[in-house]
């Protein structure tokens, strides 16, 4: 496995491979990754992981210098599942000085995490247009936990008739349902206890769905509850929602709903979701 942190270099090992699966990632990786490289590499001559704390998609009001890093350990992980190469960036070597070119997002980017994080989105998709152009993957794989994400990389790569496939994989869980995140690891001792209610509040929805509840509000109402009995009441949404348009659409909920949570625990915002059709 070759270590790559410039363009140039990415580049000359890229032109030596056959068809790629691309893994971008901001490190201190978990199982949910892994598993992502694990179907890449079931699907492509050889996989890349890009590694890279992109800190245009951070707001104002987060803190990027808590980001957990941990690129040797990252490395070696990856090393052991059979990753072709690894891209480590620095910043300057992504946004030299002199960048000033801006991407503005609207559709599936304008709700809920667009809403809730201003800008965000449009620094995903400005990593993103970059690294696709710089690896040229034939695929590329993300977690549907992110599921906002996926929609907006969709949409990106439609829109700028990208040829690189958007693969989506289901969300890897903890065996308490919670969702695998880097920023797990910084939640507390007791936080951690209470962070799979995010999990229970969705399957309690989906319960209330199969037993012929499809009222939006009162599924939503639903989700609430579950999160307050455990002491989580720094909710930013609790909402179902169209997964095409990422908006609600009255009261009664739309084939294939999804419904997304977005939670604070102490300093650590967790978000989750699920299909409830």
């Amino acid at each position: 496995m070759e270590l790559r942190t410039t363009i140039q270099a990415i580049r000359q090992a890229r032109a030596a491979l056959g068809t790629v699966g691309f893994v971008p990632t901001m490190g201190f990786l978990h199982e949910g990754h892994l598993s992502l490289v694990r179907q890449a590499r079931a699907e492509n001559d050889a996989v890349i992981v890009s590694i890279f704390v992109n800190p245009i998609q951070f707001g104002s009001a987060e803190d990027l210098s808590t980001y957990p890093r941990a690129l040797e350990r990252d490395v070696a992980l990856l090393q052991q599942e059979g990753v072709a190469c690894v891209f480590a960036p620095d910043v300057a070597e992504l946004y030299p000085e002199g960048f000033v070119t801006q991407m503005s997002l609207g559709g599936v980017a304008a709700a809920l995490e667009g809403t809730s994080r201003p800008g965000h989105f449009a620094g995903v998709a400005m990593v993103l247009t970059k690294l696709f152009n710089i690896i040229q993957p034939q695929r590329a794989y993300f977690g549907q936990k992110d599921a906002q994400q996926c929609a907006v990389v969709r949409r990106l790569v439609e829109d700028v008739n990208s040829p690189v496939e958007i693969i989506t994989a289901p969300t890897w869980r903890e065996a308490d349902g919670l969702a695998g995140s880097s920023r797990n690891s910084r939640l507390t001792e007791e936080d951690r206890k209470r962070a799979p209610a995010l999990y229970r509040a969705l399957c309690h929805a989906r319960d209330c769905v199969r037993a012929g509840e499809h009222r939006r509000t009162v599924l939503e109402a639903a989700m609430r509850s579950v999160l307050e009995a455990e002491g989580l009441t720094d909710i930013d949404y609790a909402m179902i929602v169209n997964p095409e348009t990422f908006h609600t659409e009255g009261e009664i909920i739309p084939p294939h709903a999804l419904a997304l949570l977005a939670v604070r625990l102490g300093a650590v915002r967790l978000i989750d979701n699920m299909p409830l059709l």
